[in-house]
């Protein structure tokens, strides 16, 4: 070390340490001279002498510490050295004496005087301070007596120039805390720690104590803990006051910020280590506690005063003060709470759309969730969004999970949302994932270990019990009121079943509460045995067994079931039916179940039960006398309702009785195939009878699963082939009960049988079942995509093995069924690595499926738009196909560009052919010429080239030279089915192209083009009909991908004219009794597997077909080729084409979604004839189409329909698709709405109107409605379907739906005879009403005088829905939305358009002469939610119209987000307040949804603050000048947006925003007045901010 260089030793940095804190104790009047153990040992009446002695020795004058003070500067290396060692030493002294008022003020006044001459930094000396503090009352907590007397001589030896992390830890009190409040503490100076005894302290006192105490009591030994804290805290506050005078770092300021909050939210927080006493004391308002709470206040209005903003004021929405639990009677702490509420409120305003709390799904489209994949690299996926509703939380933002599942309270209007949720779904029939993704677990059914929790479930059990019994009493009441409701029963049983044995429902809670619903009920329900019938359903589920037999509960829960039977009276011999047999017996089945495994409660069974069960035995042993059997197609109605009562009583012998009839006809031996080499013997079952649905359908689900079981045995794994009937009878039964039967196939099979896919025969036969009955039954599961992968590993372990035609093409058939299918995103493989695993085929299908999906129904999620280009590229890196510009011309952007550009290697394909044509030729000629040695196909098999093989079929086409008999096709046959199927798929699509050419070539040589066509055609006839030689859909398909040239398309129209084809299809329908398979009651005819498939995919198979025919495997084919037709202009060839394959499609087993897209894919491009003719291919009797559709609809005429179609659409989709409201009747007011968010019950089966199924109808079963699968999809799509076909314009339909909305209220009040009238004076007086109102004539100024002037006919309008006015007003605004996200992006942008010129057409929005306080109070009454508006009848036009674009933006997919910013463009410029905050309410809850997808998110934002800088912007010029305190809302709405996307969900205390949203913020803030600028500073990445300067990116950048 250098000798001029100043380092002190340690003994000296010690001693210079001692010196400053003598200086302070000097000051301080604390002696710190050492004294000895004997010293300090005084009685206790000489110590309060001494304590109040009058004439003590005073400390010198502050003004002289200064001068004292720069005397030690000698003492220390240099000032640094100094200053840390000064405010370590005075953190010390604060915390020691906070309770002493004249040191107190000596500490403030010498912390002022050092921080002016530089030895105290604010920076540097807050934040240890705070620390220390907070160590100290954690200390305190623990029962660490820290407020202790200790000799002065240990603080100054304890450390030598500590830093502020020790600082915090390491401290010592010398002195004690006064109990009194500043004016009443002695003048003097408490006495030193070394005159005071070592572990007690003294304090100064009241003479009047020392008066009353007799024997001078001494005082504790420590002061209360709470009252030491409340003096500390109040010491600190006015330090930080005095720093916060200076400019402090973002950073000093959040930590000041984040003490201040605790102490405030933990203030009446006992401390661990109290006595009761002490703890009780403590809690009371007491002066020190009172006063440093109003200092704390202070600090914090200081820190989020605007003139500063040195915190934004949002921060202490977010901070949970508002919250604390123990408020004290205190006013300036109340009014920070109540200010805290009120813009939080206005925060939470901004996050909730209008009437969110009636969006609810309506299971009336496919997405009812979204789906999980695996990330991407560098890309974080959001956090599980499968709720399927959210809870606003505080600040409006969406919450879902188990524990706030769980916490939701009965009565509350989140209790009553989720209630109408869950009775929609018992009614709707959704799909059993969505349940299961839903739902929660009883916790007591629990395993263990427990399960994680289920990420989007938002539904406890008790709410799922209470909704179940809620539908089980409206079936009650529908039953006794004699409507016919056995179907809906039968279907309300199934879902019973599927959530108990899911664990979603306690059976006893369910059984107590049942009890207690029809024991309590003003009308006497129970009047039938459909409750003991449905408990009977799950009696034999294992933990409803368990229960009746273990539980301690056990007698009581079984008598309450016995409580439910009903025996009044004998069902009426002249009207029985089977189900008045079951429900009359079925008391004495469950009776029995009960008995057979509990026989305590035979004293509790009824004897008439006990003998109608004996009567159940007799009929029985009747029945099967001797060897008789059962005649299941000859059944009365009473034999059937008592065998339907055996399968609940004895299911083994009704499952047995079953078997033997679908074997009862006995087996043959199955004919073998001329090229069947096999000796080996295969049996097949006799045809015979299917048992028909309606006997299936009442049997029990107990039975019905042993059934499918057994036939499962049967079928899959057993030695003889069974009947088609027997098939038909499997998929009959997991058709009638598809949420208890329904199983993965694959996995089940796989299971039972690991061998299973080893056995082509199973295999081929499942297949034939997946592709041919079960397809939309996995897809209402949700499990397409499932199956999709379990088809695909079959798909690419055999398309490179050889012979493997038929299994490979019924697999790939399936596969284009099931990628058509599925209406959402899907990968093509669970991961995203490596190449695809289909075949060209299905690669090429799969980008058109994806194209129509996109343009059709948009992109879901987020995660979806993440995924589709490595997908994209991993479809086209194995792909080598292009598609042409007018295919291209209809695609999405998103998949055009992509595709765009894409390089055609066709010209370098017929390059390659050219070079392999002469040896090729060669090859062909030695193997296809009529003289050819038989045996050169396995010299050509053995030895030609792989590049060569794919030329075969090419080269046969050049030798046939227009005469196809001129080659030898037994070989080329031999050696086509010798290919592997892969080797099959390129020849066709290699041919395909050299064909073209040729064509092309000879054409430009002269040829005539006719001609040529003739050849070519008469040559494919060769091949596909003559000889069979390749399969026909995969030529169609190659065909018409080669749509870019000429001649492919008139190819494959003529293939399609082709006679031998109209006789395959005749041949193919006339075999099939309708596309309703479960309604065929006769024997099934089995084709011969030759007809069936031809030569190709029959050679050497010795499996019988089931369903699988050529004609069939043009299903997915026929609606491409149509596809294909409008894509090149020629509708008149597509018109033609769908009229002769009408009769095919209609066994399509999706030709209602293949309509539905085909409309949508090419709305605006579709003459009316073509869409007439699309639409006959819908069975339009069973389609719920308006009454008025066919004649406003379909005709040519341009004209838009009348105002009264349209509101009757919106009326059925009120009335089938949207979730009824709740509980309420329909007169009731709707001021029961503040506490229920529903009003009415409205019970379909009342509900009369277009498209709606009568009462009569009950509930349709599942295999009634397999396409789309749900009834409310039926209407939504059906009513899309009639948009979509409309000859009007999309301008002209969205003008009379917005219409309709604008104007429902005054509208549907008509129609209520006058019930409130129309005030259409309200508030004219004044020019601008207080209230704009729907009722007054703002709201119809937008366009319209009157309401009539909406052209709806009201008359009788009311009637039709049950609702009152009020309500259907606003379920009319929901539905509408509904409706318009179903339709494609023309009518969104249309509805932007409209809805922003009415926007600005209100004239009180344009009125310049209102003050800003009237728009204000206008806007807000404008933007109430229209469910509370109706109250009194003043909805207002905006406030509808807005409703309705929140309808809208809820319901629609995540990519069509990208267009709700044209609305705010349409309405820019801004130039009001009124405006702004209008914009604000359209956009603002899309913030939430948004927040997931940063790119859109980044994008509105910045648009909001552009729309902010139309009023504020530095250039702007508003005609009243506006305060930025004005939009303090927005400005925390801004804030609040940006940490929620930071935080990626609802922000916590702990969230911080994205550096990149920072970023964006500072950029744009920039175009904002100076005033506004300030308001929102900390949204920037400047040091300033302290999100910046908290951030731990940012602040290490800056560092």
């Amino acid at each position: 070390m250098e000798q001029g260089q100043r380092t002190p030793r340690p003994n000296q940095l010690h001693t210079a340490r001692a010196a400053v804190v003598d200086l302070f104790n000097l000051y301080l009047g604390r002696n710190s001279r050492p004294k000895s153990d004997e010293q300090t040992r005084e009685t206790g009446s000489k110590m309060l002498k001494r304590v109040t002695a009058p004439n003590r020795e005073l400390p010198p004058r502050n003004e002289q510490f200064l001068l004292d003070f720069e005397q030690l500067q000698g003492q220390f290396a240099g000032r640094e050295q100094l200053r840390v060692v000064t405010e370590s030493i005075l953190i010390s002294l604060i915390v020691q004496c906070s309770g002493h008022a004249p040191q107190s003020e000596f500490l403030l006044f010498a912390l002022r005087s050092l921080c002016n001459i530089g030895y105290v930094k604010w920076d540097t000396f807050l934040p240890p301070l705070l620390s220390t503090v907070s160590n100290a009352e954690s200390s305190v907590g623990q029962g660490n007596p820290i407020f202790t007397a200790m000799p002065s001589t240990s603080l100054a030896a304890s450390a030598v120039a500590p830093s502020p992390s020790s600082v915090t830890t390491n401290f010592h009190v010398s002195n004690p805390t006064s109990p009194l409040g500043p004016m009443h503490v002695i003048g003097s100076p408490s006495q030193s720690a070394t005159e005071q005894t070592i572990g007690g302290t003294l304090s100064p006192v009241r003479p009047s104590e020392i008066a009353t105490s007799g024997h001078a009591a001494l005082r504790a030994n420590q002061l209360p803990r709470s009252t030491a804290m409340s003096y500390l805290r109040q010491l600190v506050c006015k330090i930080i006051l005095t720093g916060l005078e200076s400019n402090l770092k973002p950073i000093t300021h959040a930590e000041i910020f984040v003490h201040m909050i605790n102490w405030l939210v933990n203030w009446d927080q006992k401390q661990q280590g109290f006595d009761e006493t002490e703890g009780s004391k403590a809690l009371k308002l007491e002066r020190p506690l009172h006063e440093w709470l109003h200092i704390c206040l202070d600090v914090i209005w200081m820190l989020v005063e605007e003139d500063k903003c040195r915190i934004p004021f949002y921060e202490l929405l977010r901070s949970g003060l508002q919250f604390i639990d123990n408020i004290p009677d205190d006013e300036a702490l109340f009014s920070i709470i109540l200010e805290i509420h009120r813009r939080r409120d206005l925060v939470a305003t901004h996050m909730q759309m209008l009437d969110q709390h009636l969006q609810c799904p309506s299971f009336a489209t496919h997405r009812f969730l979204s789906q999980v994949y695996p990330s991407i690299p560098g890309e974080s996926l959001a956090n599980l969004r499968h709720s399927p509703i959210t809870y606003p939380s505080i600040l409006g933002e969406p919450l879902h999970g188990e524990d706030l599942a769980f916490s939701i309270q009965r009565g509350s209007l989140d209790w009553e949302r989720a209630l109408r949720c869950l009775r929609h779904a018992l009614r709707t029939t959704p799909s059993p994932e969505w349940w299961r993704r839903s739902l929660l677990i009883v916790p007591s059914y629990r395993p263990q270990p427990q399960q994680s929790p289920i990420p989007g479930a938002v539904f406890s059990p008790e709410m799922v019990c209470e909704a179940v019994i809620d539908r089980a009493v409206e079936l009650l009441k529908s039953t006794n009121s004699e409507t016919q409701c056995w179907q809906d029963w039968l279907v309300f049983a199934d879902m019973f079943f599927f959530l108990m044995k899911s664990w979603s429902i306690d059976f006893l809670d369910f059984i107590n509460k049942l009890a207690s619903r029809v024991t309590n009920n003003d009308q006497q329900i129970l009047w039938s045995n459909h409750v003991t019938w449905l408990l009977a359903q799950i009696i034999r589920i294992e933990i409803v067994m368990n229960i009746l037999s273990n539980d301690p509960k056990k007698v009581e829960t079984i008598k309450k079931i016995i409580s439910f039977h009903k025996e009044d009276k004998s069902p009426d011999s002249n009207n029985i039916s089977a189900q008045s047999i079951l429900l009359d017996f079925i008391s004495s089945s469950q009776t029995l179940r009960i008995w057979s495994f509990n026989s305590t409660i035979r004293e509790y069974l009824n004897s008439d039960q006990l003998q109608k069960g004996k009567q159940i035995d007799e009929w029985w042993k009747q029945v099967t006398k001797g060897e008789r059997m059962m005649d299941f197609m000859n059944l009365d109605e009473k034999s059937m309702g008592m065998f339907w009562v055996l399968s609940f009583t004895m299911a083994q012998p009704a499952c047995e009785a079953i078997m033997n009839w679908l074997t009862s006809s006995g087996v043959q031996d199955l004919l073998q195939g001329p090229n069947v080499q096999s000796g080996d013997r295969m049996m097949m079952m006799r045809e015979i009878y299917p048992l028909p649905i309606s006997l299936l359908s009442g049997l029990s689900i107990n039975l019905c699963m042993k059934l499918a079981y057994q036939l499962e045995e049967t079928i899959f794994l057993g030695q003889v082939i069974p009947s088609i009937a027997m098939v038909e009878t499997y998929v009959r039964l997991l058709l009638i009960a598809p949420y208890s039967l329904f199983r993965l196939h694959f996995t089940t099979l796989s299971q039972r049988s690991p061998s299973i896919m080893s056995k082509p025969g199973a295999t081929i036969l499942l297949l034939e079942i997946l592709n041919y009955r079960l397809l939309p039954l996995y897809r209402y599961h949700g499990k397409s995509k499932a199956l999709m992968y379990d088809v695909t590993k079959i798909i690419s372990m055999i398309k490179g093995k050889r012979g493997e035609h038929r299994l490979f093409r019924l697999a790939e058939n399936l596969c284009m069924n099931l990628i058509l299918s599925i209406r959402d995103f899907f990968l093509v493989k669970k991961e995203l690595k490596g190449p695809t695993e289909f075949s060209e085929t299905l690669n090429r299908i799969t980008i058109i499926s994806l194209a129509i999906t996109i343009k059709t129904r948009g992109i879901a999620e987020v995660e979806h738009m993440l995924y589709l280009q490595p997908l994209l590229e991993q479809i086209l890196a194995t792909s080598q196909h292009t598609w042409s510009d007018k295919t291209l011309r209809y695609f999405p952007p998103l998949i055009r560009e992509s595709l765009t550009g894409r390089m055609d290697k066709r010209e370098q394909s017929i390059q390659a052919w050219q070079q392999a044509e002469q040896t090729v030729i060669n090859q062909c000629t030695q193997l296809l010429s009529l003289s050819a040695d038989p045996t050169y196909v396995m010299t050509y098999l053995s030895h030609s080239f792989p590049q060569h093989r794919q030329y075969l079929c090419a080269g046969a086409w050049v030798l046939m030279k227009g005469h196809p008999d001129g080659i030898n096709s037994n070989n080329l046959g031999r050696v086509l089915r010798e290919f592997s199927p892969e080797e099959v798929t390129s020849n066709i699509y290699t041919m395909v192209d050299v064909l073209l050419h040729n064509i092309q070539f000879e054409h430009q040589h002269g040829h005539v083009l006719q001609d040529l066509l003739i050849k070519a055609i008469a040559n494919l006839a060769f091949f596909v009909w003559t000889h069979e030689l390749l399969p026909l859909d995969i030529l169609l398909l190659a065909l018409i991908d080669r749509d870019d040239d000429p001649c492919a398309l008139r190819i494959v129209i003529s293939m399609l004219d082709r006679p031998e084809l109209q006789q395959r299809m005749k041949l193919f329908c006339s075999n099939r009794q309708g596309p309703e398979h479960w309604l065929n009651n006769q024997p099934p005819k089995r084709v011969d597997l030759q007809k069936a498939l031809g030569n190709h995919l029959s050679w050497k198979e010795r499996n019988p077909p089931f369903f699988d025919d050529i004609a069939a495997r043009l299903l997915p084919v026929i609606p491409l080729i149509i596809y294909r037709l409008i894509e090149n202009d020629a509708t008149d060839v597509a018109d033609k084409v769908l009229a002769l394959y009408s009769p095919l499609l209609v066994f399509h087993p999706l030709r209602f979604t293949f309509v539905r897209d085909i409309l949508a894919y090419f709305y605006g491009h579709l003459p009316m004839k073509l869409i007439v003719r699309i639409l006959r291919v819908l069975d339009i009797p069973k389609i719920p189409f308006s009454e008025s559709f066919q004649h406003v609809g379909l005709n040519n005429s341009a004209l838009c329909p009348p105002p009264d179609y349209f509101a009757t659409l919106l009326l059925g989709l009120v009335n089938n698709v949207i979730p009824p409201l709740n509980s309420k009747s329909k007169s009731d007011s709707m001021t029961d709405a503040a506490n229920n968010s529903g009003r009415t019950t409205v019970n379909k089966s009342q509900v009369s109107s277009q498209g709606t199924i009568n009462s009569s109808d009950g509930q349709k079963a599942f295999y009634q409605n397999q396409d789309p699968g749900t009834y409310t999809q039926l209407v939504l799509e059906t009513a899309a379907i009639e948009i979509l076909s409309l000859p009007a314009t999309a301008a002209q339909i969205v003008s009379s739906l917005v219409q309709i909305v604008v104007h429902v209220q005054p509208t549907l009040i008509q129609s209520g005879n006058g019930l409130q009238g129309i005030s259409s004076g309200l508030g004219q007086s004044s020019g601008l009403p207080t209230s704009p109102s729907g009722g007054s004539t703002e709201s119809l100024a937008t366009n319209r005088s009157t309401p009539s002037a909406t052209g709806v006919n009201a008359t009788n309008f009311m009637s039709k829905s049950g609702y009152s006015c009020q309500q259907l007003s606003c379920l009319m605004i929901q539905a509408c939305g509904l409706l318009l996200a179903q339709l494609p992006p023309e009518f969104h942008m249309q509805l932007y358009i409209e809805a922003s010129r009415i926007i600005k057409d209100c004239w009180w929005l344009v009125d310049g002469k209102r003050t800003i306080k009237e728009l204000d109070s206008a806007v807000g009454y404008a933007l109430l939610d229209p469910a509370w508006a109706s109250q009194d009848n003043t909805s207002t036009a905006i406030g509808n119209i807005v409703a309705l674009l929140h309808a809208f933006f809820s319901n629609l997919p995540q990519e069509w987000l990208e267009s709700t910013h044209t609305i705010i463009k349409h309405l820019r410029p801004v130039t009001s307040v009124a405006m702004l905050r209008i914009a604000f309410r359209i956009m603002g809850p899309l913030l939430p949804r948004l927040a997931f997808a940063r790119p859109l998110f980044m994008k509105t934002l910045a648009l909001l603050f552009n729309v902010l800088a139309d009023v504020f912007g530095k250039n702007s010029q508003p005609s009243t000048p506006i305060e930025a305190s004005h939009i303090t809302d927005i400005i925390d709405f801004l804030h609040h947006a940006v940490l929620y996307e930071g935080q990626g969900g609802p922000v916590q205390s702990t969230s911080k925003p994205k550096p990149e949203i920072l970023t964006l913020c500072g950029k744009v803030i920039e175009l904002l007045r100076p005033d506004v600028q300030h308001l929102l500073s900390h949204l920037r990445t400047d040091p300033n901010s302290i999100y910046a300067a908290t951030h731990p990116k940012l602040a290490q950048n800056q560092a």
